[in-house]
């Protein structure tokens, strides 16, 4: 039994922002018919407070970065949960990353090396009965562990390490005002160590610290080598390419499934596509839209430049002339905001907005939408598009990191071979994203070809089945084990 420490910030379904909590929470699962028992390591924040209530006590802190904390070990369903508690770093209103109104909190740099201070403690023989082979670090936040295991690892032997990266976008950099506070020794202010460019990277100093590297996607682990993707790191990323790899993201079928899943009025599968029918009654009514039979859009999705969403609002004029409609979900840029409800004024019952997220309706839309809207600049791995083909929501996608993983194009060539899952365009831009939606809304008006490609994309298999298997492949290959 190989066992694994994950250290990471959020994990669904207990804390969410985004695709890393779905990732983080079903790797125990998928990695469990490997014969890998992993442990997720989570901070203590106010959504944990059933969980932890009644834990058992492993290791207490009488000054972890300026805060008492204790670390709690209980389960999340089947598997084991380590649960930092220090309410002076984790005990806040708002969200894990800001306050209430969105601004990131000030000592960030200290909550998340607290993080992953204790993920290297955890992993170097600090906490007798805790023992582990691997660290598995995800993203900036817990970047750091690896970065401690190396340079002040606990009396025990260290954990060999895995970073993924799910984001390169997010960094976590720091004035170099911060170093003297991190308990490191000097050395490690260095190009080889935390420096990055002249004050600390949380990032950067995993990279350089980690055994292996994992991005989520083959594709993107190889435009990170691209300045244009690698936000600074590509060229850390090409010195250490022999070690890094690109594994896709799953999605959980216990959770993303037509077929079971509760938020939907009418459950379906590949062959009783046209139940969906009755799910885009509900999101039309959900969304203010009139009802129609013409192709009806979604957009699932933070409202960032990044997610090409400025490009998308700027044609959303267009895409209600060809006879589209939209109706989206999320949050981010207030610009973005305001010019998508600035469109829903402009073209009423037509497109619809709501500003936020909600799960069960990100789920109904999936399951009610004809075709997903992802024109993203640059995408790690993407997991809407994973889910939209798991619920026949065909997605019109980007010709860029995963989502040029996982959506087979329907040019001509892979629709004679009956392969197609959904539409790619090359680059962002209002003409790209306007060719697409005019392929799609002409695909839309052949409903044999539509069915063809819905029911493509929901036989596909995007379990953790596969990804499973190649991190528990990783892992034996870092302790030199078939």
């Amino acid at each position: 039994m190989t066992r694994v420490l994950s250290v990471a910030s959020e994990a669904y379904p207990l804390i969410k922002t985004g695709g890393l909590a779905d990732v983080v929470g079903a790797l125990p699962a998928a990695l469990a018919p490997h014969g890998v028992e992993m442990t997720t390591l989570l901070p203590g924040y106010p959504a944990l407070a059933a969980v932890s209530k009644g834990a058992k006590m492993v290791h207490r802190y009488a000054d972890l970065f300026g805060a008492p904390a204790r670390v709690l070990a209980t389960r999340i369903g089947e598997y084991p949960l380590l649960v930092l508690d220090a309410p002076k770093l984790f005990a806040r209103g708002g969200g894990p990353y800001g306050d209430a109104s969105g601004a990131d909190w000030d000592d960030n740099w200290r909550r998340f090396a607290a993080l992953a201070r204790v993920g290297a403690d955890l992993a170097s023989g600090v906490v007798a009965g805790h023992d582990y082979d691997i660290l598995h670090a995800h993203d900036w936040q817990a970047a750091m562990a690896p970065a401690f295991l190396r340079w002040a690892p606990g009396p025990g032997a260290p954990a060999r390490s895995v970073v993924t990266i799910h984001n390169i976008a997010f960094q976590g950099r720091y004035g170099a005002d911060i170093f003297p506070e991190l308990g490191l020794p000097e050395a490690a202010f260095a190009m080889d160590g935390v420096e990055y460019y002249g004050g600390v990277g949380y990032l950067k100093a995993g990279l350089e610290a980690a055994d292996a590297i994992t991005t989520v996607s083959p594709t993107y682990a190889a435009e990170i080598r691209r300045a244009e993707f690698g936000m600074g790191l590509q060229g850390l990323i090409a010195t250490r390419a022999a070690r890094v790899t690109g594994i896709v993201n799953g999605i959980d079928p216990a959770v993303w499934n037509p077929a079971s899943d509760p938020a939907l009025p009418s459950r379906y599968t590949a062959r009783a596509i046209g139940r969906r029918r009755v799910n885009k009654r509900a999101v039309e009514k959900a969304f203010g839209l009139d009802v129609g039979d013409g192709p009806l859009f979604t957009v699932i999705s933070r409202l960032t430049a990044q997610k090409g969403m400025d490009v998308l609002a700027a044609v959303l004029d267009d895409l209600v002339a060809m006879g589209g409609r939209l109706a989206l979900l999320g949050s981010g840029d207030a610009a973005l905001e305001r010019a998508f409800l600035d469109a829903a004024e402009r073209h009423p019952g037509r497109v619809g907005v709501r500003i936020g997220y909600d799960e069960p309706v990100s789920h109904l839309l999936q399951g009610g939408a004809d075709a997903i809207l992802i024109p993203s600049r640059f995408e790690p791995c993407g997991l809407t598009q994973l889910y939209g083909l798991a619920y026949g929501c065909v997605p019109v996608v980007a010709r860029t990191g995963g989502l040029s993983d996982t959506v087979i194009d329907a040019n001509e060539a892979a629709i004679a071979a009956g392969v197609a899952t959904g539409i790619q365009h090359d680059g962002v831009a209002p003409e790209t994203v306007l060719h697409a939606l005019s392929r799609a809304i002409a695909l839309f008006a052949v409903p044999e070809r539509w069915a063809t490609l819905q029911r493509n994309g929901m036989r596909a298999d995007f379990s953790w089945g596969e990804s499973g298997r190649r991190y528990a492949q990783l892992y034996a290959n870092l302790m030199g084990t078939p």
